[in-house]
């Protein structure tokens, strides 16, 4: 790798204040790795499984190659260091809608605004570039702070998917929440 190589910056996607979203790549491989195995992640997001960085590195190729899917880093605008995920995932063209899902790594990195950023950005991108109506996501019920977060930004609860995950000795339950373009708009609009 040359000089010019080591020192070029990420391409920056969408830019935000204090983060922005990159494309993730195969050069990422070791770092996404890492980023999936923080506790608290795991916990917030429901993470069950273990991942070999093989498994990582082709999920990574099959993303690529994935049309319903957008599937960004998320990275401090100031040092370049990678704190989470963000992907608009199961995008239906036609119907026009996408599910929403978004991790953020450590708790050194939670309670910054830095999730709100990201979303934001995620949702102009969905909205006004990819035309989508309807924008969906689920939280679980022990995720306080991302439902806080997800209702302050506008989100609506539709429902309740009972006791569907099984995490730590006991059942828990998944929030469905979906914000329409429409509503989008109302919010943000001249603010986006």
């Amino acid at each position: 790798m040359s000089a010019a190589e080591k020192t070029h910056k990420p391409i920056r996607f969408l830019e935000g204040q204090h983060i922005y979203l990159r494309p993730v790549n195969q050069e990422d491989t070791e770092s996404y790795y890492h980023l999936l195995f923080h506790s608290e992640m795991r916990r917030l997001t429901g993470t069950q499984r273990h991942f070999t960085k093989e498994q990582i590195h082709s999920y990574i190729e099959s993303k690529a190659q994935d049309s319903t899917t957008v599937l960004l880093l998320i990275a401090e605008a100031s040092s370049d260091t990678l704190i989470g995920d963000i992907a608009l995932q199961d995008i239906d063209s036609i119907n026009r809608n996408a599910n929403l899902r978004i991790a953020i790594d450590a708790p050194s990195h939670q309670g910054k605004g830095y999730g709100s950023e990201a979303i934001r950005l995620m949702l102009e991108y969905g909205f006004g570039i990819l035309n989508l109506h309807r924008i969906e996501l689920n939280v679980f019920t022990y995720n306080d702070r991302a439902m806080h977060v997800y209702k302050k930004l506008g989100f609506k609860q539709e429902g309740v998917q009972r006791e569907i995950i099984f995490y730590n000795h006991q059942y828990h339950d998944s929030i469905l929440m979906s914000m329409l373009a429409s509503e989008y708009r109302a919010l943000y609009k001249g603010n986006a």
